[in-house]
């Protein structure tokens, strides 16, 4: 098989089928992006060992997946089966899955003494202490919840929403609402007279500062925001 291609498998009651794929194409396809299975498939050829070129039989077809025809057949195969990733493509989805699940942790954890966001560096090398491993394929956020139980021998975290009341001018009211909508559930949102508005908005802790950083650029730091008890 050349070291251009990579494989879809399938395994079904205990046959291996087999087809070859572009790497970059098959990694959008089953991430679901939206590509042509003529873009993923190399050859409308369905294999039991694709690197040595063992070809499955149309009766062996017939019987699994309901036809003879191999373009029909590896199109089910592109569907259902597992993509072999490249080595740079399992690297890299996992950097991204772990970068995901850092920020996702920083946001909605804190330490309790501190009631302040663990520092996304400690929370790496947490990760790395507890052995954590990371599916490429899973959502971040799923994942999320299980590596938070892994790493909280080493690393303590709590879960904790904070209220902030957030006051700005008129003619920042509109992106306000944005952002907070962004970072967490507005609670309440009141207009005065004048058009200035006061909202609250309920996030995780460990938001806040992000949050504060982010309505101080909106508004060119005319915002005012308290902790609501």
């Amino acid at each position: 098989m050349s070291s251009k291609y990579t494989t879809v498998r399938l395994i079904i009651e205990g046959e291996h089928f087999e087809i070859l794929v572009n790497p970059e194409a098959a990694l959008n396809f089953k991430l679901g992006k939206n590509v042509e299975p003529s873009q993923v498939i190399v050859v409308d050829q369905v294999f039991s060992d694709a690197n040595k070129g063992l070809r499955v039989s149309s009766e062996k077809l017939k019987k699994y997946f309901n036809t003879d025809d191999q373009s029909k057949a590896a199109l089910e195969i592109l569907k259902r089966g597992e993509l072999q990733l490249t080595q740079e493509q399992r690297r890299r989805l996992i950097e991204e899955k772990k970068k995901a699940i850092i920020s996702i942790i920083s946001k909605n954890y804190v330490d309790p003494k501190t009631t302040l966001p663990h520092p996304p560096l400690r929370i790496e090398q947490a990760m790395a202490e507890a052995k954590v491993s990371i599916d490429p394929f899973i959502d971040p956020t799923e994942q999320t919840k299980t590596i938070v139980e892994k790493l909280r021998p080493i690393l303590p975290l709590k879960s904790e929403k904070v209220k902030l009341s957030v006051r700005v001018s008129a003619q920042y009211a509109g992106q306000t609402i944005g952002v907070l909508k962004s970072f967490g559930d507005i609670i309440s949102q009141q207009y005065s007279q004048d058009g200035s508005m006061n909202a609250v908005v309920e996030i995780p802790a460990g938001s806040q500062p992000s949050l504060l950083e982010k309505l101080a650029s909106v508004t060119k730091g005319a915002a005012q925001a308290t902790v609501v008890k």
